[in-house]
């Protein structure tokens, strides 16, 4: 299993931005594709957005397309979240995933999908 760190997480007024970051453990990196997902009080886990093993191929929950941008820097082991024009239902703990298998298909989305977990990170937006 991989271990995942993140951070960038904080508090940000409704139109701004933030960019979160994931930092996996380990030297097999380009073996997994990785995820967010994100989480507000009272509600389910659901996803945002999931990202390859060669960054080639990324996918987006409705919510996220156009403002949000998965990318990956498999030399640092690092995916990050780039998240513009966030309003205040984005709020909420932001997780990364991971799961060992490199592609990922339109139809991976499903937490149970990803077998690896970081500790989330909290965005808060503000109106």
């Amino acid at each position: 299993q991989v271990q995942l760190v993140e951070s960038g997480g904080g508090l940000v007024q409704a139109g701004g931005s933030l960019r979160l970051s994931c930092v996996a453990s380990g030297r097999t990196f380009t073996s997994y594709s990785m995820a967010w997902f994100r989480q507000a009080p009272g509600k389910e886990r659901e996803f945002v957005g999931a990202i390859s093993w060669s960054g080639g191929t990324t996918h987006y929950a409705d919510s996220a397309k156009g403002r949000f941008t998965i990318s990956r820097d498999n030399a640092k082991n690092t995916v990050y979240l780039q998240m513009n024009s966030l309003k205040p239902e984005d709020t909420a703990v932001y997780y990364c995933a991971a799961r060992k298998v490199p592609v990922v298909l339109p139809t991976t989305r499903s937490p149970t999908d990803f077998g690896s977990w970081g500790q989330g990170t909290q965005v808060t937006v503000a109106s």
